[in-house]
């Protein structure tokens, strides 16, 4: 089985509480860091409107979309707030604890 892991960023470029954009093979992944310093990736793209999630405001393990205010939970995908009602796909993360880097696999989606 190979390994589908891409390394897009480390610890240190990934503040709690804050989203970045990254693209693996043309797939547009928010890499968030909750609260509590893990760090998740979804799809980064409102399932409301074509908004991007990494864009918005990251509260405890939640993402706010910035334009019409849909929370989705970080490590389900699932909408928590109105207006959107369909879940965002959520990827597998892994982090080197010794090195700080980040790594999503963008075929191995979780949800939904």
């Amino acid at each position: 089985m190979s390994d589908s892991f891409v390394p897009v960023a480390t610890l240190s470029q990934l503040a709690p509480g804050e989203a970045i954009d990254v693209v693996i093979g043309g797939t547009e992944i928010a890499l968030v860091r909750d609260e509590d310093g893990d760090v998740h990736a979804l799809e980064d793209v409102c399932s409301h409107q074509d908004i991007p999630l990494s864009d918005g405001d990251v509260e405890g393990c939640t993402i706010e979309c910035w334009k019409h205010g849909s929370q989705f939970d970080l490590r389900t995908g699932r909408p928590l707030q109105l207006p959107a009602v369909l879940p965002v796909p959520v990827y597998p993360v892994r982090v080197d604890e010794a090195t700080g880097e980040i790594s999503v696999d963008p075929t191995g989606q979780l949800t939904p």
